[in-house]
Parts: C-alpha cells; structure tokens; sequence
C-alpha cells in the first residue's frame, strides 16, 4: 500500500511516499481503508521529534518510534479482528489511530466510532483529535456550564473552531479571540463576540469570564489570570512557546503548581481518546450544532506541503489529506 513515511526526526522534507506492507489487523482491532486523514499540530511534534521531553514518553529517543504519521482517521471498515464485537465489514468511522497517512490503518475499536451520517470522510476526518480537546476542556476539565461567559482564546483554529461551537451548545456566551482576517469565520460559527487580537488586547478589557480555554499558548498566566473571576477555571491545551525542551509544556506545569494557593482553578490536560466522546460528538454534529471547519486538502502525495501550510500559515479549522 501507499503510505507517507519517515525514518528519522526532522522537517517535513523528511517524508517521502512509499510502498509498504498493508496492516495486519490483531484480534482487538479494526483495520480501515483510509479515505481521508486530518492534520493536528501532534503531527508536528511526531514530525520533529520536538519537544525533547517528548521522546522520553515512548516516542523514540534517536529515532521516531512509529514510522507512519497520522492520526485523525475517516474510512471504511475492511476487516474485524475476531474478538471485536462493535464494528463489521463496510462500516463507515471516524476516530484515532496510528499511521492514518496511509491506504490503511489498524484501529482499537475503543477509539473509532460510526461516521456522522451527514459529513463527508474529509469532513469526518476534521473531528476528532480537535473536537475531543475542544470536549474535554470545555465539559470535563472546564465544568462548563449554561449562561457562563466564556473565552476561547485560538477561536479560528483546528481546537477553537469546535470549542466556540461546542460551548454555544452547551449553552455559554462565547467570546472568540483571533486575528482580523478570520474575525468573520469565528462569528458565523456561533461567538456572540469576537477580539481581533491584532487591535484589541483582550487582557486589558472591562470583561471577565468564568471559563478560559487557551488554544494558542502564548499569553502569561498572569495576563490570562487578569480577566479571569476570582472563582474562575482557565484550561491550558495549547502551547508551543517554550522552546524545544518544553515547548509550551512548561506553562501547563506552571498553572497546576499556582492553581492550589489561589481561589482561581489553573489547569492544563491532555484529551484522552474514547469512541464514547465520538458518539457525543457525532450526535452534536448530526443535531446540526457543530460542523467542522476545512481549510485545505491535500492529496497523500503532498502531505509533506499539507503539513508546512498547517504550520506556517496559521490555518483556519483543519487540514485534510485526501488518500
């Protein structure tokens, strides 16, 4: 089969197209005939094998431990492991995996979940990596709640884009941070107000929210803190200052060591994968209260342009490679 491979860390010159075995799938999992494979910033990080802190967790200290990239899957079910009970032949999903930048892909059904009937596989493959951050920030580390005054600071991005709807589902007053050219696309997903952080600086203002989900991870905390209640819950789930070491990291560990000696909840998370959450996800989706948000596809054989677009253009909502 068809797959985009790297055999060691670096930029996106390091993939090449290749010609490898087809997956075979073990009892517990599902094997997918990929048919579309969305882009997350984990892509990045997988890619480069930065931060260093990173490779100490399973991925690979001199070289990447997994050799095709790609999360994000939509597909068709082609084969079922005997022990997995969930799925048959021919299935249309979405979810998580390993090597989605491929024809196929194995799959544990505990991260799959039947396709919204009403998107795309390009759409689908737009879901579930940024809706689940989006999920778990706003619903389980957040405590979300209808009527709050929140803020999505990222609104335009892969996360923001289905937080700002999420949270409008949820019942919240949504305030969008973005910049000016994407001001338009924040505001017709739902926020009832938009910054332009390019002319307005958010911290400075009048307003405060009770919940802050911080997608783009380059304010303080201090300056975060400012327009948070003196009860409130900000949640960290981007961040990519901090230099190679860290990378933003270290700003997560900040606001879980402050948040103890102050009245406000500081917290950073990272989303845990479940078909249940897809379900919840899906059904937001086909009630017509989410829809994903595409910037650009790129065919398998351009992944390594797909990935340079997503992390130098700044994209609004996903990109999505199309096999």
């Amino acid at each position: 089969m068809k797959a985009i491979v790297q055999d060691r860390n670096g930029s996106a010159e390091v993939l090449r197209m290749a010609d490898i075995d087809r997956p075979v799938p073990d009892d517990d999992e599902v094997l997918v005939r990929v048919h579309a494979a969305g882009l997350d910033p984990g892509v990045w990080h997988l890619l480069t094998g930065l931060p260093y802190l990173m490779r100490s967790t399973g991925h690979g200290l001199r070289k990447p431990a997994i050799r095709v990239l790609g999360r994000d899957i939509a597909g068709r079910v082609e084969e079922v492991g005997r022990r997995v009970t969930h799925f048959q032949r021919d299935d249309l999903v979405f979810g998580i995996c390993e090597g989605s930048f491929a024809e196929y892909a194995c799959v544990r059904p505990e991260k799959l979940a039947i396709k919204p009937a009403n998107l795309t596989y390009v759409q689908a493959a737009a879901v579930p990596t940024s809706a689940l951050t989006a999920l778990h920030g706003l619903r389980d580390w957040g405590g979300i709640r209808a009527g709050q005054h929140v803020l999505i600071i990222g609104a335009a991005g892969g996360v923001g884009t289905f937080a700002v709807q999420l949270a409008k589902a949820y019942g919240a007053i949504v305030t969008g941070v973005c910049s000016t050219a994407k001001v338009e696309l924040v505001r017709s997903i739902g926020a009832d107000d938009v910054i332009d952080y390019l002319h307005e600086d958010f911290a400075e203002g009048s307003r405060d929210y009770e919940l802050i989900l911080d997608t783009a991870g380059n304010r303080s905390l201090s300056r975060l803190r400012r327009v948070l209640t003196a009860r409130g819950t900000l949640v960290i789930t981007g961040g990519e200052s901090g230099g190679h070491w860290s990378a933003g990291m270290d700003r997560r560990l900040r606001a879980l060591m402050l948040s103890p000696f102050v009245g406000q909840k500081l917290l950073g998370f990272r989303m845990v994968e479940s078909s249940e959450d897809l379900v919840v996800v899906r059904d937001f989706i086909e009630a017509g209260k989410v829809v994903p948000i595409i910037d650009t596809t790129y065919p398998l054989s351009e992944t390594a342009e797909a990935i340079s677009h997503a992390r130098q253009a700044h994209a609004s909502g996903k990109v999505v490679i199309t096999i």
